[in-house]
């Protein structure tokens, strides 16, 4: 089960419905070995595509190397889907390669302003999606 404050959740969902018709992408980092999503970092989407997300190599170096730094890991890895369900598309499974991240999708299709909108997890494995439950706390 992923547990993510109310904060983050619509920090996450605010950046994609910004990025609209674009995909959005980030990571929330938490500290290494917890599983707590604590710290939000919207990414730029390099492919500025309504159909794919590509996180830019220097911009994700950057990154890892600063959560590095703070001794932090990927908790949650995140993009949204503009014109689709908030499911994993056969590219997001196989660039998937953090096994110990949530990968939350975020369905911006037909929607307006104030929604409705889809907010979803999953854990990716070898291949293998797995939906779990999202607990959003105060």
């Amino acid at each position: 089960m992923l547990t993510i404050s109310q904060t983050l959740h619509d920090q996450i969902v605010d950046h994609a419905r910004a990025d609209h018709p674009d995909e959005a992408c980030g990571v929330v980092a938490g500290p290494v070995g917890e599983g707590r999503p604590e710290r939000f970092i919207p990414m730029l989407n390099a492919a500025r595509s309504p159909t794919f997300y590509e996180f830019d190599s220097g911009d994700l170096l950057k990154l890892y190397r600063d959560m590095d730094d703070r001794d932090e890991e990927p908790v949650i890895i995140y993009h949204s889907h503009t014109a689709t369900e908030a499911y994993p598309s056969r590219t997001d499974i196989t660039y998937a390669n953090e096994p110990g991240a949530h990968y939350v999708l975020v369905s911006t299709a037909d929607t307006d302003d104030a929604g409705p909108f889809q907010f979803r997890s999953y854990r990716i494995v070898d291949g293998e999606v797995t939906e779990e439950e999202v607990q959003v706390t105060a």
